[in-house]
């Protein structure tokens, strides 16, 4: 091997060696650097006030999530009525309040629900090479969805929740009417009510009990929790004790005639469900059950021809 072979040899070695030092050099620079910005942030929040020793030691769902939380429900404010927190604060009255729903966050899920799933729809709809106007409309619709879910749920909340009050009132009813007739005033027969009964409808009258007990009226507290349903029969109660308070009426033969009356429209309820029940059962009888009938009885008949005619 030449000389100059070896010359360059050892500069390429000697260039090598300078820029491994160089690395190692820096490396343990950085690291240095590292961990001085460590100490001094260590320094700093143990120099820092108390209040920013608070803010740092309050959970992140506090610092970061309840932020981006209020950021949404301004966003929601924007983009709906300005009656909608009223519409809302109803639909929550109907769905018995459940915790931690208030109008704030059902506005701030709405316009989360919206942005998450029109976001996911175009990105889906991007991988599918679809036209624009497809690409468009599909992340529209996906995201009125995503918008309008939170209001689907509480309104199902709702009907589920008022379906168990429609069912038990004919029972509070007859339950607060012997309560007057055996010499309870009113409150007392209505805390009976809410004491001895479960469900929503207890709910409701330990809530018509606590307004009347706070001052307010009866007649007040009574159109209130008319104003609390859309059930058509609690209404009509409610509206029959303000008449007998104001027109002076003795609450025992209102009461009993109310629930005479409410006994009598869940009778015809049930007897108008059992006869929808052979309406409801012919589409899936026509199309499920008889089906399966015709392939059991007739299958091996048609099997057995086929096998004759070959």
């Amino acid at each position: 091997m030449s000389s100059g072979m070896f010359l360059l040899a050892g500069g390429l070695l000697l260039f090598a060696a300078f820029a491994l030092s160089l690395s190692v050099i820096g490396v343990a620079t950085a690291e240095r650097r590292s961990v001085g910005r460590s100490l001094a942030a260590i320094k700093a929040i143990d120099s820092a006030p108390d209040v920013l020793k608070e803010e740092l030691d309050r959970p992140f769902s506090e610092r970061v999530i309840a932020p981006l939380g209020e950021k949404l429900v301004g966003v929601g404010k924007k983009l709906t009525r300005s009656d909608a927190a009223d519409r809302i604060r109803h639909k929550l009255d109907i769905a018995g309040n459940p915790a931690g729903w208030d109008v704030n966050r059902i506005i701030g899920l709405k316009v989360l629900g919206m942005g998450v799933l029109g976001v996911l729809a175009f990105l889906y709809m991007l991988g599918t090479e679809a036209g624009f106007a497809k690409v468009v409309l599909i992340t529209g619709g996906v995201g009125a969805v995503g918008y309008l879910m939170p209001n689907i749920l509480l309104h199902n909340a709702g009907q589920k929740r008022e379906l168990e009050m429609l069912n038990s009132l004919p029972d509070a009813l007859d339950l607060l009417t012997i309560s007057v007739e055996a010499g309870l005033g009113f409150d007392a027969a209505v805390a009976r009510v809410a004491k001895n009964t479960t469900g929503p409808l207890a709910q409701e009258f330990a809530r018509l009990l606590q307004e009347m007990q706070i001052g307010v009226g009866r007649m007040e507290a009574m159109r209130a929790m008319g104003e609390r349903t859309t059930i058509a029969d609690l209404k009509s109660f409610c509206l029959a004790m303000v008449q007998a308070d104001q027109l002076g009426i003795p609450i025992a033969r209102v009461l009993r005639i109310q629930s005479a009356e409410m006994r009598t429209k869940r009778r015809q309820r049930a007897e108008e469900a059992a006869q929808k029940v052979p309406v409801k059962i012919l589409f899936p009888l026509i199309f499920f059950i008889l089906p399966c009938l015709f392939i059991v009885v007739i299958g091996p008949v048609v099997l057995q021809a086929s096998g004759i005619f070959d």
